[in-house]
């Protein structure tokens, strides 16, 4: 083996073991969604089935508000004027309900993994 060659295995080696990784390291979609006057906006979000995402979500509202959705097992307070992110598992195809749960009668929203 020349000296040439043999630098060459010490420098692209572990660039190639590296390739990988940085594939499985390309941050999470952050999908926005906001609370305002007791409603979610979006109140219906699409994600792609298969892929983990995060939500990103701002109360813009004047009091607190839980986010609760039992089919994803997710509960979490977001004070009023605070953003929250929450980061979801890859879903199967399918839609997964969610609600503000000190507003249930109007804050109310979806998310269907297609």
């Amino acid at each position: 083996m020349t000296r040439r060659s043999a630098f060459s295995i010490v420098i692209v080696a572990p660039l190639v073991m590296l390739a990988p990784a940085a594939r499985g390291a390309r941050a999470a979609t952050e999908i926005a969604l906001t609370i305002e006057q007791n409603r979610f906006q979006p109140d219906e979000i699409k994600v792609k089935a298969g892929v983990p995402f995060v939500l990103v979500i701002t109360n813009n509202g004047k009091g607190a508000e839980e986010f609760e959705s039992k089919e994803l097992r997710i509960e979490k307070v977001i004070p009023a004027g605070k953003t929250v992110k929450l980061k979801v598992p890859a879903l199967k195809s399918g839609t997964y309900g969610f609600v503000g749960e000190y507003h249930e009668k109007t804050a109310k929203g979806r998310i269907v993994a297609e």
